[in-house]
Formats: C-alpha cells, structure tokens, sequence
C-alpha cells in the first residue's frame, strides 16, 4: 500500500498535531510526579515515562480487536451499561482525581525540600515510574481511540505517535523546569489535572465533555498567569528602583550582602 500519498499526509500531519495536544495532560502529569525524585534522576525518568507511554500506545494500537472489545458492555448498574473503557477511565479519573488533590494540599500545606539533597520523603524511581504507568494506561487508551477514529491505515497511526511523542521528550525538560521554576504554574496545571479527571470520570458514564472547551481554558488561565507573572516582575523591579532612588546605598550595601 502506498504511504506517501497526498491524503494519507494530512491525515499525519493532522493526527500528529492532535496527539500531541492529547499528550499535553501526560506530558504534565509525567513533570509533576518527576520532580518528587531526586533531582539527578528527574530528566531520566521523564525519558522512561514518555517511553513507556509510546509503549503503551504502540502496545494498544497493535491489539485494535482488544480496543473494540473494551467499548462492548459487561455489567449494567441502574440501567448504565459498564464497558472494560467505562472501567479504565473511571479508575484512572478517581487516580487523577486523587493524585492532584494531594498535590495541591501538599503544595500548598505540606514543607517542601524539593531540591535539598539527601532530603527525607523523597520518593523512589520505581514508586513514581509505576504511577506514570498506570496514567499512561489511561491517556493512551483515548489516544488510541481517537487514532482510529480519525485514521485508517494502522502505520499513519504507529508515526504519528512516535512524531507526537518525540515532540513531548524534546520539551519534556523545559516544561517541568518551568512548572517547577513557578510554583502557580505547577498548581495552575495541577487543577487542570483534577479537571480532567473529573472529565475522565463523567465520561466513564457516557457524559461527553468536549476536549476543546478544556484545552482553551488551560490555554486561557495559562495566559493570564503569564501576564501576572511579568506584572509582578515589573512591580518588582519599579519598587526596587524605588528604594534605590530613595536610599543610594541600599544598592551598595545589597551587593554587599549578596
């Protein structure tokens, strides 16, 4: 079959650009939960974890027939028919759900030694790599399904993951130590994962909640609190201006003290 045909290159390029707005909720969820690690190993396990999501997607996309199968029903409870999908997003909402909220209480409440070495609670590879793994199981289940819905031939779907997923490594690095540099990113982005996972459990139940709505809020609140931080840079820098005009030697004497 002839790959490099005219159609068959939109439906790449426009699958590729829709996996990687899908990979944009693994690609947090994966920065956040690095950053628990010690900070040596942050960098190799954002590589596992985005390898291991490729895997999970290649894995899926190769057993389409187990795909279909998830989407029949098992069980009915109070007349709403429970499919192995139902299942899956439902766990991995709850897990979602619960993850960001203890995030956020432990970024908000907890005491943080986030990047003192050798600093007590810092947690395992291995704990962290499993947590990406069962996110993973779950992004990569819509990812799938949405590849097969918007492409037919199997190898435009296997390229697009590994094009959409090379995108996510190459910024991997710059999105955690920007989320992490910014601690209202890192809570800004961790209440869009709570979202989701809500979003994940109400489809659980056959409540579609369109993705795009989702995806500009994120982009929208992001902006905002982008321009909040310049705001605060430049109030800042006019305050510190400020005392230096009022007091000529508080500049010498920070330098000093510097």
């Amino acid at each position: 079959m002839e790959l490099l045909t005219g159609p068959n290159l939109v439906s790449l390029l426009t699958l590729s650009l829709m996996e990687i707005v899908l990979g944009i909720d693994n690609i947090v969820f994966i920065a956040i939960l690095s950053n628990k690690v010690a900070q040596s190993e942050r960098a190799r396990v954002r590589r596992i974890g985005l390898v291991l999501a490729l895997g999970m997607r290649l894995g899926l996309l190769l057993t389409l027939s187990i795909i279909m199968r998830l989407t029949a029903p098992i069980f009915t409870v109070l007349e709403q028919e429970i499919s192995g999908r139902d299942l899956v997003l439902l766990g991995g909402g709850l897990f979602l759900i619960a993850k960001s909220t203890h995030e956020i209480y432990d970024k908000l409440e907890g005491d943080h030694h986030e990047d003192t070495p050798g600093a007590p609670g810092r947690a395992k590879v291995g704990s962290i790599l499993f947590q990406i793994m069962i996110l993973d199981v779950v992004f990569s289940l819509d990812s799938v399904i949405t590849a097969v819905g918007m492409a037919q031939n199997i190898w435009i779907m296997v390229i697009a993951m590994v094009i959409a997923v090379g995108v996510m490594l190459i910024f991997a690095n710059s999105v955690s130590e920007f989320i992490n540099k910014h601690p209202s990113m890192k809570v800004l982005a961790l209440s869009f994962l709570l979202m989701i996972g809500v979003m994940l459990v109400a489809e659980a139940f056959d409540a579609h909640v369109n993705k795009g709505y989702i995806y500009f809020a994120m982009a929208f609140s992001m902006l905002i609190e982008l321009l909040n931080m310049r705001l605060r840079r430049k109030s800042k820098a006019v305050h510190l201006n400020n005392r230096y005009e009022g007091d000529p030697t508080a500049g010498a004497a920070e330098s000093k003290t510097g």
